[in-house]
């Protein structure tokens, strides 16, 4: 029966093996040497076998020891990975219900989850992709929060700006070794893809045209060869080589940095976005410990990819 077993005279004798030496086991169960030698001693005299050598200048482990304590090692590791797991079983876990546009959760969000969840077990992350705003709310163990891009003030909330917004066009590299496409002029030439979506609520957003108008290009026609309705679906096709899309640090920032798009003018040739990216919270009401630390991240990893995006419009090193 396991409340029969000398539990402190196996530790001692494991510490003992483990270490080779009474002395250093007591230094680290904080003991005397004598402790440990009377628990090993007792532990023998129970077994009927000698676990150690003993000589004049110390003791070694035989080959029963040995053997032992390789099984009690294992054991005791056995119980404090059940004692952690009842641990964490006891403590609650903080769900969190996220909405944000499709784009941002991709493109932006996801990439990046991943690591705050490898080292934030306690919290499972329920992803919405909706360009609806339905009021965030706290919960006793958890919260319902929403990313948003758009323009505000958002009424009846707190919101927590997290970056702002450019346009540059991107392309894929072999559009580029294709044909000329030095000057803004040279994108008449290519497929321009467009993307539209119902909540921009007849907000003037800039477009090719107004690209075109930053460009010195008023007078061309501006020749839109499809329209989306979701950035997914345009980036695939510029990554394909079919064509050149207007995008932003958000979407094209990771693919930017692993090659499969480049912005064919540089870091010259961008317009500013009148939208803004934004954290939505309860208006009033405290967060519940878990999803403070989830908001906390999320401010700090806006906060890099902002200066980081610093690329976007100035002449710094950066993607190009």
């Amino acid at each position: 029966m396991i409340e029969r077993l000398p539990l402190n005279a196996l530790r001692a004798f494991a510490e003992a093996a483990r270490t080779g030496g009474f002395k250093t086991a007591a230094e680290r169960l904080g003991v005397t040497p004598g402790a440990v030698s009377r628990q090993i001693k007792q532990l023998e005299d129970r077994l009927g076998v000698a676990l150690f050598e003993r000589h004049a200048n110390g003791v070694r482990v035989n080959e029963a020891g040995r053997r032992l304590a390789e099984d009690i090692d294992a054991g005791l590791a056995r119980i404090a990975g059940g004692v952690q797991a009842a641990r964490e079983r006891a403590r609650p876990v903080t769900t969190l219900t996220l909405s944000a546009p499709p784009s941002l959760a991709q493109f932006w969000l996801l990439p990046r989850l991943a690591a705050f969840e490898a080292q934030e077990g306690q919290i499972e992350i329920a992803l919405d992709a909706d360009q609806n705003l339905t009021m965030p709310a706290w919960h006793d163990n958890g919260a319902r929060l929403a990313l948003r891009y758009g323009r505000g003030p958002w009424t009846g909330v707190k919101s927590v700006r997290l970056f702002g917004d450019a346009l540059f066009p991107v392309c894929a590299p072999v559009l580029r070794e294709r044909g000329r496409l030095e000057t803004p002029a040279d994108l008449l030439a290519h497929p321009l893809f467009e993307v539209t979506w119902e909540s921009r609520q007849n907000i003037d957003f800039p477009g090719w045209r107004e690209w075109f108008d930053a460009a010195g290009l008023g007078d061309v026609e501006v020749p839109i060869r499809h329209r989306f309705s979701l950035y997914g679906l345009a980036l695939d096709q510029v990554i394909a080589g079919r064509g050149v899309m207007l995008a932003s640090p958000v979407v094209a920032g990771d693919r930017l940095a692993s090659g499969v798009l480049i912005r064919p003018f540089g870091k010259r040739q961008v317009i500013d976005s009148p939208f803004t990216y934004e954290l939505i919270l309860p208006a009033t009401g405290r967060a519940p410990p878990m999803v403070r630390r989830f908001i906390d991240w999320l401010i700090a990893e806006a906060q890099r990819f902002d200066s980081e995006a610093a690329w976007a419009t100035s002449d710094q090193p950066g993607i190009a």
